[in-house]
């Protein structure tokens, strides 16, 4: 017998100009994720130039920087973020459309928070052969309830891109916060959301735009190495076009900034050309050897003249 509580789709969902009115309460990410961006926004936030017409931000993660943008009225020419990853870009699609019908999905998980029995019954709905057909509400609140009690909230995907982050023993962990998630579903009712390669991006930015690249790092060693986001590595190859990328985009005259590991790749591909180059200390928690977790190096580029 399944220990899976089914997930019926509501018929009715709250409408867009339910949510036109801008919240007072202050946004967060409505998901965990490796690199987060929460604790490096006092620095990011000096970085931003003074104006800028629209934001993009193509390495979507939690959107940290996004949620802080909105929180502080700087978001006045819209927004388009995008992910390769389809099954991320989905959870936002779903929040933004469905987010009351998202919450009352989300309540049924929650029973199961502590089942690591049911967890891993969920888990392994993408190696089911129906996984296709179920609905995109049923995958997205599947997405957000293993993000919420996988082992230190790691979104992680094996090959044959099927989830695979252990249960994470979470005391009491949040599987939904209402409020939160109808402010960031306020949040993005003006947002352009893509799937897609960050190199689509060309396409659609203009002069006087902002881009905020925060790719899967460099790693700062071979044992260090973690990129399987969606399935596939995220390779120096893929790091040395996104520097291609970036210079192409700042001789246009777009705002680029972009954060990466300290290592001697990243700072290859970004100390000649760029305009400002700053060394941050981050606390990261992905390694799985606890004693190599902590304080660790981080840069921030920034295409344009910091303070401009």
């Amino acid at each position: 017998m399944s220990l899976v509580a089914s997930v019926e789709e509501p018929v009715g969902t709250m409408t867009h100009s339910s949510l036109a009115i801008k919240t007072s309460l202050v946004v967060r990410p409505f998901v965990k994720w490796a690199g987060g961006k929460g604790q490096l926004l006092p620095e990011l936030s000096r970085r931003l130039p003074i104006s800028f017409r629209r934001y993009h931000e193509p390495f979507l993660g939690g959107a940290a920087l996004f949620f802080n943008l909105y929180n502080t009225d700087r978001l006045q020419h819209g927004a388009v973020l995008s992910d390769y990853n389809s099954e991320l870009v989905l959870c936002y699609r779903i929040v933004r459309d469905q987010v009351e019908a998202l919450i009352d999905a989300l309540k049924q998980h929650e029973r199961f928070r502590l089942d690591r029995d049911y967890f891993m019954d969920v888990r392994g709905w993408d190696r089911q052969p129906d996984f296709a057909q179920r609905s995109p509400l049923q995958r997205v609140a599947r997405t957000i309830f293993l993000n919420r009690t996988c082992y230190n909230g790691l979104y992680r995907l094996n090959n044959k891109g099927q989830f695979n982050a252990p249960f994470g023993y979470y005391k009491n962990p949040l599987i939904c916060d209402p409020e939160n998630m109808r402010a960031a579903s306020a949040a993005l009712q003006t947002v352009e959301l893509c799937v897609g390669d960050f190199g689509e991006l060309a396409e659609r930015v203009e002069p006087g735009d902002l881009v905020y690249f925060d790719p899967p790092y460099v790693p700062v060693s071979a044992t260090a190495s973690f990129t399987h986001y969606t399935g596939q590595a995220f390779g120096p190859d893929d790091q040395r076009r996104l520097a291609q990328l970036f210079d192409s985009l700042m001789e246009r005259g777009v705002y680029v900034m972009l954060s990466n590991s300290y290592t001697p790749l990243s700072r290859e591909l970004y100390a000649a050309h760029a305009v400002s180059t700053s060394i941050v200390w981050a606390s990261r928690k992905i390694n799985c050897d606890g004693r190599k977790r902590g304080q660790v190096e981080e840069l921030i580029v920034c295409g344009y003249p910091v303070g401009t």
